[in-house]
């Protein structure tokens, strides 16, 4: 990179990083559920425009959903930085209101130079990753179609690039049976046997299942009273897999179960299908550049252990699409999705991390504009490491 370009881009971000931290803080104080992130929707947008993005609302039918765009000159690729800004029931204990703007402050630095580079940055608002697949419906609507590079960083409690993420799906099942006096058993069809005979079926599987598959569930409802054969009972599972065709194992498995459970009890079942998450590939060139740029601001980057435990995001389906990197930024010690996570992502500390987290995105985003070579070294690795699923295998159906 020039040392130019890299000097106009951490003044820009220094510059606004008081208005960057308000943003962060104003997102903490509003949390919103999947798709309806109207307030923070308003605000990215607000931002994007006064500093020169064009920025089209609504992107794939989502109401909470955006694209942002700034053109450089002709003929490179187009970059995309993705901003999350949906909160748990608890608040923004995952720290996204700190994703958004980590996100708007490298969009803000890049367009500072991107007038001389070839390509354009496009800045992408993805609602509803805890719960809904935004990421899911935009790849399937096409949203990144056109976009080369994809990138975004998530707070945590280390510093972190190359982790993985599994495949996963959430599987609603309602069983229908018929009512009975409980001194009359043989009249009725006892729905929660079913909903418990499919737990022990599933259990019984598992050693069959393939490796790093997970299955976890609950009873939604069992009945209503002790002495009246359950003629209705529910249940949700969450599986998971390794890569998609081991969650496609999985479920199969559960569906094998469900048809078992009908022919011992006589029930009828009725399945309802969560979106797919799929596995993730985080692009190692990118990973790299932006780890070599976060250690240059003091900061130790870690690699995941080979025993790492994984969980699940709605990044894996765009990392499919395009080479794609979503680097860890520590803003303390406590886990994700707790009461003290989301103490942090309010914290100075965690404020001021977000204006380092900015600036290392902005700059890996300006490396790729610049350098041909490296966009296709991230194009071969992408080509070598991240296999080509169907639309049916992923589940999309536009």
């Amino acid at each position: 990179m020039s040392k130019e370009n890299s000097q106009k881009i951490k003044a820009k971000i220094d510059a606004v990083s008081q208005e960057l931290k308000e943003l962060a803080l104003s997102l903490h104080s509003h949390p919103e559920l999947a798709f309806h992130e109207f307030f923070a929707c308003d605000n990215l947008i607000k931002i994007l425009e006064k500093y020169g993005y064009h920025v089209q609302k609504g992107a794939a039918g989502l109401e909470t959903a955006f694209v942002g765009e700034k053109r450089g000159r002709e003929g490179g690729p187009t970059v995309a930085i993705l901003a999350e800004y949906d909160a748990l029931p608890m608040g923004h204990a995952c720290g996204h209101n700190l994703i958004a703007t980590m996100s708007m402050g490298a969009a803000i630095g890049i367009g500072e130079v991107i007038e001389n580079l070839c390509g354009r940055i496009l800045v992408i608002g993805t609602p509803a990753e805890e719960g809904g697949g935004g990421k899911v419906i935009m790849c399937d609507r096409g949203v990144f179609r056109d976009v080369d590079f994809a990138m975004m960083i998530h707070p945590a409690k280390r510093n972190m690039v190359q982790r993985g993420g599994l495949a996963v799906k959430q599987v609603k099942i309602e069983y229908f049976g018929k009512p009975a006096h409980g001194t009359r058993p043989e009249e009725g069809i006892n729905a929660l046997s079913a909903v418990i005979q499919t737990f022990n079926l599933m259990d019984a599987q598992r050693a069959l299942l393939p490796l790093k598959s997970s299955v976890n569930g609950y009873i939604i409802e069992g009945g209503t009273a002790s002495n009246v054969i359950p003629e209705y009972a529910s249940c949700e599972f969450c599986i998971r897999g390794d890569k998609v065709k081991d969650l496609l194992v999985v479920e199969k498995a559960l569906n094998r179960a469900i048809e078992t459970v009908n022919t011992l009890f006589g029930t009828t079942a009725k399945t309802q299908s969560d979106l797919m998450y799929t596995e993730r590939y985080s692009n190692r060139m990118m990973d790299e550049t932006f780890r070599r740029h976060l250690e240059e601001m003091g900061e130790t980057v870690e690699y995941p252990s080979p025993t790492m435990k994984y969980g699940s995001s709605d990044i894996g389906n765009v990392s499919l699409e395009v080479p794609t990197i979503q680097p860890y930024l520590k803003i303390g010690e406590a886990d994700t999705h707790t009461h003290g996570f989301m103490e942090a992502a309010k914290s100075p500390h965690g404020l001021d991390q977000a204006i380092k987290g900015a600036k290392a995105l902005a700059l890996t985003a300006c490396d790729i504009l610049e350098s041909p070579q490296l966009q296709q070294e991230i194009k071969e690795e992408f080509k070598r490491t991240v296999p080509s699923y169907t639309r049916e295998e992923l589940g999309y159906d536009s």
